[in-house]
């Protein structure tokens, strides 16, 4: 246990955080699954429009720091990568 008022207290800024971004980590993965689930359907207006939802998530996770802003770069552009080779299947 942290003995200085600002080791505990920094203890518990972590806790509050860390929750906060694994609530944040987790809204991104529901959004990718639902896209993921949309693609496979074949449904590709709603994919387009899930991926402008999801790249807005993406960058406001990315503005509070909970996510890299190169790892939100390369989230994005994988995503956009998926949808664009199904448009182009199809």
């Amino acid at each position: 246990m942290a003995n200085l008022a600002s080791s505990k207290k920094r203890i518990k800024q972590n806790e509050r955080n860390h929750v906060r971004n694994r609530a944040r980590k987790s809204v991104l993965k529901s959004e990718t699954r639902k896209l993921m689930d949309i693609l496979h359907e074949g449904k590709l207006d709603a994919a387009t429009e899930q991926l402008r939802k999801l790249n807005r998530k993406i960058d406001i996770v990315a503005a509070k720091g909970t996510l890299h802003r190169n790892a939100a770069a390369r989230r994005k552009s994988r995503l956009a990568k998926r949808v664009n080779t199904a448009a182009k299947a199809k």
